[in-house]
């Protein structure tokens, strides 16, 4: 035992490494479909850890990892974030600002009826609207303040500690109530509000392992009979005969000749016409009267399968249907789009916004000339534009330094870390106009935000093990039922704020509150309770507001307390 505390204290970068190996495990764990996840798991498993050594523990490491997962994250949401204020983005924005609003005033209250410190101030904060990068702005903040050494690290440990102890309720709470409790109180059945907001949308359910036109097509090549349907048709008449069934011709056989497809080229008796489509509209539609044959030649077409950042203002806030309309969508078919990194779901109806990610399918040059017009085709790149994220990072922190609001009789700096947050905004939603600028693969996002939160809880959490028992004996009950009224409360006033003053969709207000709360599992809970995927067009305008605001709070509240 002797030899593994003076292991631990000697070698403490291997104790972070652990105590995230662990946490990892442990956020993996579910029960009753509820997981820590691998952040909490970090900091659980660090405070175990830290009852074994006090484990030396460098701040600028902390920082370091710390402004790295802001940054990264600013970078995620950055291309949706300005569009969310607008149109139907607004209400939900607006809900997620009542709702932390409300989650900030009520945590306030809460600590000074309760006389907490600033750090267990802070960490009810944290733990109870389960925004865990509150932590390290919450830190920053007591590092700042004029106290001894001594008072700060015991005032950061308590920040652990206590989110900690309100984290685990407020995860299942947020879940719970937007799942269950919330369309009890509204006296509504989910998967029928779903069904009727799909069908606004023009959504349409289809059963199981049916692909979507949308998603997924065929390319077929079949014999015009010499009393076919389409014989004596120009190209473009025969694709009208299936109006609204997106089947396109793409080339055809004459002979031995392969000859593309124009508009005006009458088809004769004969010829071989290779078709896309769905696969099941092909058959339904073409089947019973054509012959399909096997062309080799004919059907060895280069499709592919890309991505584009929409960044065409013509086309910001056009319909599914519209997009199809005319000669851009003409042979192409769309397989996704991806809006925050949520997947929106596909219907006639549904929008799409400058920033959205679309997936497209078709013939490489249709999708190329499409891409053209659409935006910037998002290639895999391996390099990451350090320049622009260490120069980001820098003015961001710089940018915090310098900016300071007055709370009462005090004057709050932004802080460094809400700085490079705002820094990876900027930096995220420039990428939309400008694709090639600043960029950074999906993984090196993944391990900014991934591992830098994560390693950055591990420490607080060794930093807090040594003195963790004896804090939650300090802070008492109170601070467990104290964090459940600030999960709940917020919740139930943003619910019927969304539902009869800004007139929400039930399904949209349920994934707004999950997004304010900035809690994917609970939005992941009402679409499985739903049976739709509907609600993510609520969360993800709210969540990116809902960290930004969630993140400030805690050197907000510090300095509340404090003062």
């Amino acid at each position: 035992m002797v030899w593994t505390e003076q292991f631990l204290i000697k070698y403490p970068e291997l104790a972070v490494f652990l105590a995230i190996s662990i946490g990892y495990l442990i956020g993996t764990f579910k029960i009753a479909g509820f997981s820590l996840g691998p952040v909490t798991g970090s900091l659980f498993a660090g405070i175990a850890i830290g009852q074994l050594a006090d484990v030396p523990i460098a701040s600028m490491a902390k920082s370091f990892l710390f402004l790295l997962f802001l940054f990264g994250t600013g970078y995620s949401v950055g291309p949706q974030f300005m569009k969310s204020i607008r149109r139907d983005g607004l209400k939900p924005m607006l809900l997620a600002v009542v709702v932390t609003v409300t989650g900030l005033g009520l945590a306030i209250t809460i600590a000074r009826l309760l006389d907490l410190d600033p750090g267990f101030a802070a960490g009810l904060l944290s733990g109870s609207l389960t925004e865990s990068p509150a932590i390290g702005t919450a830190a920053e903040a007591i590092n700042a303040l004029p106290l001894p050494d001594a008072e700060r690290e015991r005032l950061v440990a308590h920040i652990a500690v206590a989110d900690a102890v309100c984290y685990v309720f407020g995860a299942l709470g947020v879940i719970l109530f937007c799942s269950v409790v919330a369309p009890r109180l509204l006296g509504i059945d989910l998967p029928a509000e779903a069904l009727k907001l799909e069908r606004e949308l023009g959504i349409v359910r289809r059963s199981e392992g049916v692909a979507s036109a949308w998603r997924r097509f065929e390319l077929r090549a079949y014999r015009v009979a010499e009393n076919g349907l389409v014989a004596g048709l120009s190209i473009a008449a025969a694709e009208r005969q299936a109006s609204g069934e997106r089947l396109f011709i793409h080339r055809l056989r004459r002979g031995d000749a392969l000859i593309d497809a124009t508009p005006s080229m009458v088809i004769v008796p004969g010829d071989v016409l290779a078709v896309s489509g769905e696969r099941a509209k092909l058959v339904r539609l073409i089947g019973p009267h054509a012959e399909e044959i096997e062309d080799k030649a004919l059907l060895d077409m280069p499709v592919v399968s890309t991505d584009v950042i929409l960044t065409n203002r013509d086309l910001d806030g056009r319909t599914i249907t519209q997009l199809g309309e005319g000669n851009l969508a003409h042979g192409l078919y769309l397989r996704g789009v991806t809006r925050g990194g949520n997947e929106v779901p596909i219907a006639p109806g549904v929008t799409v916004q400058r920033g959205d990610i679309v997936g497209l399918v078709g013939p490489e040059a249709v999708v190329e000339k499409a891409a053209r017009q659409i935006g910037t085709v998002i290639s895999a790149t391996q390099t990451t534009d350090f320049f622009v994220l260490g120069l980001g990072i820098f003015l961001g922190g710089l940018v915090g330094v310098i900016v300071t609001f007055p709370v009462g009789s005090m004057q709050i700096s932004l802080s460094t870390s809400v700085g490079a947050l705002l820094s990876g905004l900027l930096v995220g939603h420039l990428r939309t106009r400008f694709p090639l600028f600043g960029r950074i693969p999906d993984a090196g996002i993944s391990l900014m935000t991934g591992l830098g939160l994560s390693a950055f809880v591990a420490m607080i959490g060794l930093h807090a093990g040594p003195v963790f028992f004896s804090a939650i004996a300090e802070a008492g009950l109170g601070l467990l039922f104290g964090g459940m009224i600030v999960t709940i409360t917020p919740l139930i006033v943003g619910l019927y704020f969304g539902r009869y003053v800004l007139k929400m969709n039930p399904i949209l207000l349920l994934g707004g509150l999950a997004g304010a709360q900035t809690m994917t599992a609970a939005m992941a809970a009402v679409q499985e309770r739903s049976g739709s995927t509907v609600a993510v067009l609520g969360y993800t305008p709210a969540v990116p507001l809902g960290h930004i605001l969630l993140t400030t709070w805690g050197s907000v509240i510090v300095n509340v307390i404090a003062g």
